[in-house]
């Protein structure tokens, strides 16, 4: 995901697109504490999407 991309969604896209990367996240998290997660690079990811996004979201938010 580039930022690009995300600065062209409007506030409420950002926020589904939020939701479902932290969703991503507690997931992972669970395979992680229960042995199953077999790529952990995926974390960081997914850490860092979370990231890109809440930056834009207050990117947008200072403009206004």
């Amino acid at each position: 995901m580039k930022a690009s991309d995300l600065r062209s969604k409007t506030g409420v896209d950002l926020n589904k697109e939020l939701d479902e990367l932290l969703k991503a996240q507690f997931s992972l998290r669970m395979q992680l504490a229960t042995q199953q997660l077999a790529n952990t690079s995926e974390l960081k990811k997914v850490r860092r999407d979370i990231a890109r996004v809440r930056t834009v979201m207050n990117q947008k938010a200072r403009k206004a």
